[in-house]
């Protein structure tokens, strides 16, 4: 009895010693994976905070619970299990995947350069203010949670290349703790972006006169940092973009364009102590042209065929 006791002790702590050793290979996984997803998750920070701004207080940290949640849901109930099929049926299919996201992001963020460039039509911001208040925070909600399948699309595309080298059931587990942690990283930091005015203003009230001053500038900084977010998530969709085409361009040997800006970088990462630093603002740099060269042409297209389809259509 004591024997059979030992073994069964035995056989527990193997199998405990085998879940930690899965563990720590998720872990580390999803460590690894999520790194290389940065500038999504920073391009998915920047964008968000713009759908739960002009609502009343009370009503933007629901706003951005609900696509916290779509977002959750993009992840785990349809990109996964998406992912996992990839990875056991297609693995061939992961880059030429990123790479359509990435040319989407670059036309994204190409449309939304073009947009600061051209005024609003007057139709569409009548249609905008004859929405109600819920049918408005509705469609924002919609279209957020539609933006962020595409990123969290390359979020898990990213992710899967990095660990597609791994067994199956440690993808899965990579992917899931990369997707649970980036959604709960991104819409923490969301939320404290569209309540700064709010803290800012409660501070300003304050009995405590340094408190009263800091939650003024806060206040004073929220434009600021509205417009700051903008442009920092265009300029993210572009080299994101323009990164996941050169490096998909390299994968498939069609080298000239990947040459030429692992050329400038290397070249810019020859300074003197900060080397590092201008090599990957270089390789930045060179992606974001290649991400516009890619979303003008995109851009291009789509407004031809729009203008086409019109013509038909009169």
């Amino acid at each position: 009895m004591p024997s059979g006791l030992a073994a069964l002790l035995d056989d527990v702590a193997g199998i405990t010693k085998l879940a930690a050793a899965s563990l720590d290979d998720v872990t580390g996984a999803a460590g690894k994976a999520g790194s290389k997803a940065v500038g999504v998750v920073v391009d998915d920070t920047a964008v968000t905070p713009g759908y739960a701004m002009g609502f009343t207080p009370d009503r933007e940290l629901p706003i951005v619970w609900k696509i916290a949640l779509g977002s959750l849901r993009n992840k785990l109930l349809f990109l996964l299990p998406g992912a996992m099929l990839l990875s056991a049926f297609a693995p061939w299919a992961v880059t030429p995947i990123l790479m359509c996201g990435g040319a989407y992001l670059a036309f994204e963020a190409t449309e939304k350069i073009l947009e600061a460039f051209t005024p609003q039509h007057e139709g569409e911001a009548i249609e905008e203010l004859a929405l109600s208040g819920p049918e408005l925070e509705k469609q924002k909600v919609a279209g957020a949670i539609r933006t962020d399948f595409i990123l969290s699309a390359e979020i898990m595309a990213i992710a899967l290349a990095d660990v597609s080298d791994k067994p199956l059931a440690i993808q899965a587990g990579a992917l899931a703790l990369v997707g649970v942690l980036l959604t709960i990283g991104v819409y923490g930091v969301v939320a404290l972006i569209v309540k700064m005015d709010d803290i800012g203003l409660h501070l300003s009230r304050g009995k405590v006169q340094s408190l009263r001053g800091f939650g003024r500038g806060l206040v004073k900084a929220m434009p600021w940092t509205m417009e700051a977010l903008t442009v920092i998530g265009t300029a993210a969709m572009l080299w994101v973009g323009g990164g996941i085409i050169v490096h998909g361009l390299e994968h498939f040997h069609l080298t000239p364009v990947p040459r030429w800006v692992e050329g400038f970088s290397h070249w810019a990462g020859q300074a003197p102590g900060v080397g590092a630093v201008t090599g990957w603002l270089a390789f930045a740099l060179g992606s974001a042209v290649v991400g516009l060269a890619i979303g003008g042409v995109l851009a291009g297209v789509m407004h031809l065929w729009h203008h086409r389809k019109g013509a038909a259509a009169h």
